[in-house]
């Protein structure tokens, strides 16, 4: 079953994102996700199986350009996860779809993603849902 996270559920999906955002903390990321759900150009959507939320999706509008877009705003899927056990199910397939047509909705016209150029698992999981691949960028700095 999928649905739209409330303020209430923010703690359950930060116990969730914080296995693919390691660099963060539970709180940290509750807090985040409080402030998200307020926002109407954003959602969180979950997936609920064995009375448990076992998967999310984070979509948000972007208003600033993105990279091989005609329009603005994009929907852009800023993070999915899904709990190991319940993966190749095609869990992750029905969040995205549920959160393009969150889109749609708004008249969004294009839907947007991104991945590390590592992640070969996320890469492969983009082109089957249909996503193409607009452009490579290394990133550099330096410090001073």
């Amino acid at each position: 079953m999928i649905f739209k996270i409330s303020q209430d559920q923010a703690y359950e999906v930060a116990k969730l994102a914080v296995e693919m955002w390691q660099d963060n903390t539970i709180e940290t990321l509750t807090e985040e996700f409080k402030d998200i759900i307020k926002d109407d150009n954003n959602a969180i959507f979950g997936y609920k199986q064995d009375n448990q939320i076992v998967a999310f999706c984070q979509v948000q509008l972007r208003f600033d350009y993105v990279e091989g877009t005609e329009y603005s705003p994009v929907a852009y899927l800023e993070g999915i996860f899904v709990k190991q056990n319940y993966r190749r199910q095609g869990i992750a397939r029905m969040l995205v779809e549920y959160a393009e047509k969150w889109a749609r909705n708004k008249n969004i016209k294009e839907f947007a993603s991104d991945c590390e150029i590592t992640n070969l698992e996320s890469f492969e999981f983009h082109k089957k849902l249909g996503f193409i691949e607009t452009n490579r960028i290394i990133c550099f700095t330096k410090k001073l």
